[in-house]
């Protein structure tokens, strides 16, 4: 780290950080003594690492009282689900995957062409695991910052008996008083970390030195410049004709599925230069790196309310 990181990050104060995390705690907790069946929304990513290490001072190693769950798209990135898995096998914690081509083969997922992105169809078989389990809550990583449509939801987010987020019909949520009453066949989704910032995130990552997969660091890879952003070089998204195929230094500031998940040039190799390169960015993560939420304005909104994340 060079001098200027150094003294920027000896101004940068982090005591908030114990407020965030305690109001984490807090509502983590809360779901465990208020909910039957809840479960915790585990990708591999950084927002549920954070959200697994609050989880872990909750209510301490081995002994997190929900599973975890995972959508599948299988089209993710090799490196987050191997994490995924291993940091599951090192907690001691029941990871559940559920997989958006068991929906294929049942028929409820139908892709338009075999090269669509399957993201968009997680929400098909999220909906499936929730009825599989009968979860009534479900812990996810989403905060306000990411997204305009995520700004709108409340921490405990009520989602319909189709598994819809009707923006309107959201509870009041006063004086970190929460109403938990479901009719039959309704759940929430709950968002833990709302209020925090990408910031925050690796404010948070530096402090508790919280492990991630290795992309989340600069490493060098095949990339296309594609309408201002960096396409990722795979089998799943090959360079169109007339594109230049360079090799870049990059970092992924959010990992998803491979067809709509684009890195960003840097050369940070720890939380700490993350940070700082956090501190002079104008474009949040997903603005920036996110080939679905470039489709349309309510892209994100129109996905929720189909049952999204």
């Amino acid at each position: 780290m060079n001098a200027t990181t150094q003294t920027e990050l000896h101004h940068l104060s982090n005591t908030h950080l114990d407020a965030l995390e305690e109001e984490t705690i807090f509502i983590l907790r809360e779901v465990a003594a208020a909910f039957e069946r809840p479960t915790l929304l585990f990708s591999g990513g950084k927002d549920s690492l954070v959200m697994l290490k609050c989880a872990e001072k909750a209510f301490g190693a081995g002994r997190i009282p929900y599973p975890l769950l995972m959508i599948d798209t299988g089209h993710n990135f090799k490196e987050v689900t191997d994490f995924r898995d291993s940091r599951a096998k090192e907690l001691g914690a029941e990871l559940i995957v559920r997989s958006v081509e068991d929906s294929m083969k049942k028929g409820t997922v139908r892709l338009a062409h075999p090269g669509e992105s399957r993201n968009v169809h997680q929400s098909v078989t999220l909906l499936e695991a929730i009825e599989e389990f009968r979860f009534d809550a479900l812990i996810g990583g989403a905060r306000r910052d990411e997204e305009k449509a995520r700004a709108k939801e409340r921490i405990f987010s009520h989602r319909d008996s189709f598994g819809q987020w009707q923006p309107k019909a959201q509870r009041p949520e006063l004086w970190t008083l929460f109403n938990h009453k479901l009719q039959q066949g309704e759940h929430f989704r709950v968002f833990p970390i709302s209020n925090w910032t990408e910031l925050d995130v690796w404010q948070y990552i530096a402090r508790e030195k919280i492990a991630l997969p290795s992309i989340y660091y600069t490493h060098k890879r095949e990339v296309v410049d594609r309408r201002g952003l960096l396409v990722p070089v795979t089998e799943l998204t090959p360079p169109k004709d007339g594109e230049k195929v360079e090799i870049r230094d990059v970092r992924f500031r959010t990992v998803g599925d491979i067809t709509c998940t684009c890195p960003v040039e840097s050369d940070a190799a720890t939380p700490e230069q993350i940070v700082i390169e956090t501190l002079a960015a104008d474009v949040s993560e997903r603005g920036a790196t996110r080939m679905d939420d470039k489709t349309s304005e309510a892209s994100m909104e129109k996905r929720k309310k189909d049952g999204y994340f």
